[in-house]
């Protein structure tokens, strides 16, 4: 019998937004955690300009009828998500660079 994940662990899926640190594995233990805190704070900014995108899109299109205001809403909508995106996979990114320039 073959088990597909007989070497990982619950942490290697649910590790949190921390990169893999790869090429910045010589990173002292208090830059990386400054690393993280970082990208969590830049995270929860983006989520918060989403929502506030979100309220800004109902309130103009419902309350006041004010359609420059919904859309502006769409556009924090879509710049927060794209934010949490590029910050949550930009771990990813630099060991995939540094991976294709060794």
């Amino acid at each position: 019998m073959f088990q597909a994940a007989a070497k990982g662990d619950i942490n290697t899926i649910i590790g949190g937004i921390a990169p893999d640190w790869g090429p910045f594995g010589s990173l002292g233990n208090e830059a990386r955690v400054l690393v993280e805190v970082i990208m969590a704070v830049a995270i929860l900014l983006c989520l918060a300009l989403a929502i506030w995108g979100a309220a800004k899109q109902r309130i103009g299109a419902t309350a006041l009828r004010d359609t420059f205001s919904a859309e502006q809403g769409k556009g924090l909508i879509i710049a927060g998500l794209t934010g949490v995106f590029i910050i949550g996979s930009l771990g990813t990114l630099f060991t995939i660079v540094y991976g294709m320039a060794i």
